[in-house]
């Protein structure tokens, strides 16, 4: 007996069992060994002690068994039940299973997740891809504590993403171009990204419910920070919304969604993209095995899908804010029309390209043109008295 807590055999193998608040609990040392038994119900005392004294939480031992596998699940069915369960957070969280899935969560330690991101920049991910994995495991470990399965986590080390930023945009031309490609369904939901800066999902939501007179409302459930916002129909929105009320009945159907498919919301469309998006000239679908690149999907040689780069869907975000900034819009205006919360966070979307240098280069010019050209006149006046 030590405190109350005390060692007895099952058969071959030394259990250990202790009491914490008012409840019993009992643990294989998994050993014949008898010291390693007290080994064990000394560090359950430790932990005992701590979860007293408010240091830590005390962990049940059966949930020293569970693994980073089980915490990302309990993690995913949460992101389902906030609607926060979108195809790319699915997509990282499958990423944070393979690297950290097998590992058992009371056992993860810093130095193991330095490791793997060393690895992963030695083979050659972006800081950017790297975080998303880790920030996943992080939230499933803060999680799993406040459900008090697990007492601690790891430090997950944080990379600078500074210069990582993306800096692509649609000039009137290439939106042109990429239109006229586009399958017809998908035509007039770009079209509101590209006036709008709305993302994918925000745009993908809309009902005929969220329209009230000349007014499209977002709904703060559907928005990605939480805000609702609107946005008055004017100009080319309101022929969208028009051909979107004559394209609402599908067969006998009158769908409730503004953007659809074939009456279903228009969710993955990354094939349909990538296809517009190398025939309009504004990406490359390239076989990662031998380098060639086509417009087919998949690799006629190697037999394997190529991979896309070029314009994104997200650039039409850029796209908006700069227009409207370009425009004269209030920087004010324009994040309530986006969706920015943060003014920092807007200046990132709000690109300047070699088309806005060059034009403040020649307005210095011009500017000192006009200068040369008083002074000139003072001179000739001057000379002529």
């Amino acid at each position: 007996m030590r405190g109350n807590g005390r060692i007895f055999a099952r058969g071959p193998i030394y259990w250990v069992a202790y009491s914490v608040g008012g409840k019993e609990y009992r643990e294989s040392s998994g050993s014949g060994d008898r010291g390693e038994a007290e080994k064990l119900l000394r560090q359950r005392m430790r932990e005992k002690g701590a979860d007293e004294l408010g240091l830590r939480k005390f962990v049940a031992p059966k949930n020293h068994r569970l693994k980073i596998h089980d915490l990302l699940e309990a993690l995913g069915r949460d992101y389902e039940l906030r609607g926060k369960l979108t195809p790319k957070n699915k997509s990282n969280l499958r990423r944070a299973e393979t690297a950290f899935g097998h590992v058992k969560a009371v056992t993860l330690t810093s130095q193991q997740v330095d490791i793997w991101i060393a690895k992963r920049i030695a083979e050659g991910a972006a800081p950017a891809t790297i975080n998303r994995v880790t920030g996943l495991v992080s939230q499933a470990c803060k999680l799993a504590i406040e459900r008090s399965e697990l007492a601690s986590a790891p430090l997950f080390r944080h990379l600078s993403e500074a210069g990582n930023e993306r800096r692509g945009f649609f000039e009137a031309d290439e939106f042109s171009r990429l239109l006229e490609r586009l399958p017809d369904d998908l035509k007039d939901y770009c079209r509101f990204a590209y006036i709008t800066g709305w993302r994918k999902n925000e745009i993908a939501s809309l009902t005929w419910s969220d329209i009230e007179e000349n007014v499209i409302r977002l709904r703060g459930e559907n928005a990605k920070n939480g805000q609702a916002r609107s946005v008055v129909i004017a100009g080319e929105l309101a022929a969208i919304i028009e051909r979107r009320r004559q394209a609402r009945m599908v067969g006998d159907v009158l769908t409730n969604f503004v953007f659809h498919r074939e009456g279903a919301p228009v969710q993955e469309f990354r094939k349909s993209w990538a296809s517009a998006c190398v025939k309009a000239g504004l990406g490359r679908m390239t076989c990662a095995r031998c380098g060639e690149s086509g417009e087919a999907q998949k690799c006629p040689e190697c037999k394997i899908p190529r991979t896309y780069t070029g314009k994104l869907f997200h650039d039409f975000r850029r796209t908006a804010v700069r227009d409207m900034i370009r425009s004269g819009v209030p920087q004010s205006v324009a994040m309530k029309i986006s969706g920015h919360k943060t003014s920092s966070m807007f200046r990132r979307y709000d690109i300047t390209d070699e088309n806005d240098l060059r034009q403040a280069i020649e307005a210095v010019e011009r500017y000192h043109e006009t200068a040369k050209q008083k002074v000139e006149r003072v001179v000739a006046i001057g000379a002529a008295r």
